[in-house]
C-alpha cells in the first residue's frame, strides 16, 4: 500500500494556486497527497482565509518579525517537521529560500512560475513583471512551468509546462489571468499528484 504524501503549501498573497490544489483534492484529481499545512509569509494574505475555510492548519511566518533569513527558515523548518511534511509547494511565495534551506529538501520543493522557463525567469521575475516582460519582448506564446526548487531562482529541474497563446489585445493583467486559468491551475495540481505518487511509492 502506498502512503499519502503530506503536503505544505507556502503562500504570500491571494492563494489562487492554493485554491486550485484544494479544489483538485476535493475533486479527487489530487489523491496521492493531502494538504496538511499552509504557511504564509504575510499576515494579510487572503490565502490564510482559504486555508481556514478548507479546514487546513495555517500559520504566519514573518521574516520581518523573526529578524532575518536564518530565523525565518528555522521557523519554517520547525513547522514542516512538526507536521511531518513530505512535499513543499511554493504557490506565490514571495521569499527567496537559501541554499541551506533548499538543500535540506532535495526534490521535495516545487514551484509554479508564470512563464515557459527558461524565458522570463530568475531573480526579479515574479507576478505581473513576468507578463510585462513577455509582452515587451513580443513573444507569441507564453505559459507556466512547474519545477523543482534548488538554490538558483527558477533553476530547478522542470516537471511540467503548458503553453498559452498571447492575444493581440493582451495586457499584463489579462495575460496573467489567462495563464493562471489555462496553465497554472491545471499543471500545478497534476504535478503535485505526480510527485506525491512517487513519494508514496518510496
Amino acid at each position: 500500500m502506498s502512503r499519502v504524501a503530506r503536503i505544505a503549501v507556502l503562500v504570500s498573497g491571494g492563494g489562487t494556486n492554493l485554491q486550485a490544489l484544494i479544489d483538485a483534492e476535493r475533486a479527487g484529481a489530487l489523491h496521492s497527497g493531502k494538504i496538511e499545512l499552509v504557511l504564509s509569509s504575510s499576515p494579510t494574505a487572503y490565502a490564510l482565509t482559504r486555508a481556514v475555510n478548507a479546514g487546513i492548519p495555517a500559520h504566519i511566518v514573518s521574516k520581518k518579525e523573526l529578524g532575518g533569513q536564518e530565523a525565518f527558515e528555522a521557523r519554517l523548518k520547525a513547522y514542516l517537521a512538526e507536521y511531518k511534511i513530505d512535499l513543499i509547494i511554493l504557490a506565490g511565495f514571495m521569499s527567496i529560500l537559501s541554499e541551506n534551506f533548499t538543500a535540506a529538501y532535495p526534490r521535495r520543493i516545487i514551484n509554479v512560475h508564470p512563464s515557459l522557463i527558461p524565458s522570463f525567469c530568475g531573480k526579479g521575475y515574479y507576478g505581473l513583471r513576468v507578463h510585462e516582460a513577455a509582452l515587451a519582448y513580443g513573444v507569441k506564446v507564453t505559459g507556466a512551468t512547474v519545477h523543482f526548487v534548488n538554490e538558483i531562482p527558477d533553476g530547478g529541474e522542470i516537471i511540467m509546462q503548458k503553453a498559452v497563446r498571447i492575444l493581440p489585445r493582451d495586457t499584463a493583467e489579462s495575460l496573467q489571468k489567462r495563464v493562471m486559468r489555462l496553465a497554472e491551475w491545471k499543471i500545478l495540481p497534476a504535478a503535485v499528484e505526480k510527485i506525491s505518487a512517487e513519494i508514496g511509492e518510496n
